[in-house]
């Protein structure tokens, strides 16, 4: 057996998943994220925190990203702050959402200073417009790779739908949406564990 094996084989867990991560790798795994997660960092998340690094299962991550989508501000800045405390305190959320923000910002102001100057350029609006479809297939993907624990069950992908027909088709704001499903799939799901 390799080392590499060994070393994969002492860090998993019973539930799948690895030890508890430091201050350090949650800074880290939450810089590389925030470094090469331009205009979709929700993918990558789920990829860094579940399949790559797995400190967290699927189930785990979509129940932990739902709650993270109820409450106010950026659904990423959410996840990296509860993930922060869940492992390492008011430590841990700081070095979490520092390493997330920092790469960003930096390159936020670097390129504001480029695109202040060549924001008429057709070339550069078409980069931006090429992203955008880029972003949109990303998360895309990770919305159907998040509906796979609700396979087979029909009341929640019922929620699921409906949730999508009022946001995307009736242009209903996400929140008086969330208002209203969030109680009743809290409802459906304590009915469903009798």
């Amino acid at each position: 057996m390799s080392a590499q094996t060994q070393d994969k084989l002492m860090l998993d867990t019973e539930d799948g998943t690895a030890p508890q991560p430091d201050c350090g790798q949650l800074f880290m795994g939450f810089f590389v994220l925030g470094l090469t997660g331009f205009g979709g960092v929700l993918p990558m998340a789920r990829h860094m925190l579940v399949d790559k690094r797995r400190w967290l299962t699927g189930d785990q991550f979509t129940e932990l990203l739902g709650l993270c989508q109820f409450l106010p501000g950026g659904n990423i800045i959410n996840l990296s702050v509860a993930l922060g405390m869940e492992f390492r305190g008011l430590r841990g959320a700081l070095s979490a959402i520092l390493g997330l923000i920092l790469a960003p910002t930096i390159c936020v102001v670097l390129l504001g200073l480029v695109y202040a100057r060549y924001q008429n350029e057709p070339l550069v609006e078409h980069l931006f417009a090429g992203m955008a479809a880029g972003a949109a297939g990303l998360l895309l993907s990770t919305g159907i790779k998040m509906l796979a624990p609700l396979r087979g069950k029909w009341l929640q992908l019922a929620l699921v739908a409906a949730g999508v027909i009022a946001i995307a088709g009736f242009r209903i704001p996400m929140l008086p949406v969330m208002l209203v499903l969030a109680p009743v799939s809290i409802f459906i799901c304590a009915r469903s564990k009798f």
